[in-house]
């Protein structure tokens, strides 16, 4: 079935649908990785837009259980080189094209995606709109135009969970609270994580570290926070534009000092946020399982996975309060920071690993080690 990628500066691409009739519009992105397209697809952050994947052959391995990291499938659309229609892999339980299928998401394949990340690697990441029912190339570059985009919009309500969860035998617990789950680890360091778009992996990592994990919806407020006297606070990743998020900011401030904070990718821009930064749109974002990013307080370099297209301005931030911990080594955009007086540090990328290389799984072990009494 033919279909159109029309993105808003006029640039036409003809394609195939592998998954039936559809329309998507959202900001058309990339992603580097090789492998890995479930987790991909089941990342909250990638909510709004349409994801074309580098690597020109995707759908080898299905679909599994095991790798999901969200209950639902967040890109509008899934563009691809080639879709590979007989997957290998015992694991297996269901094609990539039905997986899309049963969440709702477009799967275009059978143009040239080199052409497409070169483009927007020039121009920029921009709106886009992918259809099989709209075949009019005048028409679909007017409605990507008009639009509204990412920037200053609050993604994270679309995304975040409605009430509050605990992550006890590897899946959430609706109802159940640091009381009432994962019995017999009373003495487990209790976690109050902020979902602003969470993935399970970074769940399982904190519970395979001992950690009492309860998950709260994005706007719960610092009172509520303390309340469950917590021994550490997890600001998980999320979609969009940090400026757009009301009330999270302040919630922020008002527990710095309080308890230790760990934050990532969005979780990150927020904490900077809270800093008294800013934060601006990056030209195409980071997002791939091959990003080098040197940590300046040891000197050593690590492969990253990323998913972004915001980032704190380092400039924008007082280094006498808050230091710059890590860069990314292409464009030398901030990656990391830690608070000179309180127990908060983040960093920019995703050290959960899922999917992508295990290089930064020892920040985990610095927020265990940072939660832990001393003396």
């Amino acid at each position: 079935m033919k279909a159109l990628i029309a993105l808003e500066d006029g640039t036409i691409f003809e394609g195939q649908s592998f998954t039936g009739a559809g329309e998507a519009i959202g900001e058309i992105v990339f992603n580097t990785s090789m492998s890995g397209y479930q987790e991909v697809l089941t990342d909250p952050s990638y909510t709004g837009q349409i994801v074309t994947m580098t690597y020109p052959l995707i759908g080898n391995y299905g679909i599994t259980a095991e790798d999901m990291e969200s209950s639902a499938v967040h890109p509008k659309a899934f563009l691809v080189k080639e879709y590979n229609r007989h997957p290998s892999n015992y694991r297996s339980i269901t094609t990539l094209a039905d997986f899309l299928q049963e969440h709702g998401s477009l799967g275009v394949e059978g143009f040239d995606t080199r052409a497409l990340v070169k483009h927007i690697r020039t121009a920029g990441a921009m709106n886009g709109i992918v259809s099989t029912e709209d075949l009019d190339p005048e028409s679909l570059v007017e409605r990507a135009r008009n639009w509204s985009g990412l920037v200053g919009r609050d993604m994270v309500q679309r995304v975040t969970c409605t009430e509050p969860y605990c992550w006890a035998d590897n899946r959430p617990v609706v109802g159940s609270n640091f009381s009432t789950a994962q019995k017999g680890a009373a003495d487990a360091l209790k976690v109050v994580t902020f979902d602003f778009g969470i993935k399970f992996n970074q769940l399982r990592i904190l519970t395979s570290l001992g950690c009492r994990v309860q998950v709260v919806p994005a706007t719960t407020d610092a009172d509520t926070v303390l309340a469950m006297e917590p021994d550490g606070v997890f600001l998980s990743n999320g979609p969009g534009d940090p400026a757009g998020v009301e009330r999270v900011v302040e919630t922020l401030r008002t527990l710095l000092g309080k308890v230790p904070v760990f934050g990532i990718c969005l979780g990150h821009q927020m904490l900077g946020l809270a800093y008294g930064g800013s934060t601006y749109k990056l030209k195409f974002g980071h997002r791939g399982g091959n990003q080098p990013v040197k940590d300046l307080t040891t000197g050593r370099v690590e492969i990253t996975s990323q998913n972004h297209g915001f980032c704190v301005d380092p400039q924008s931030l007082d280094q006498k309060e808050v230091e710059i911990t890590h860069i990314n080594l292409n464009d030398g955009s901030l990656e990391g920071m830690r608070h000179r007086h309180f127990q908060a540090f983040s960093v920019q990328y995703h050290p959960e690993h899922a999917p992508g290389p295990h290089d930064s799984l020892y920040l985990f072990d610095r927020f265990i080690a940072m939660m832990r009494p001393t003396g």
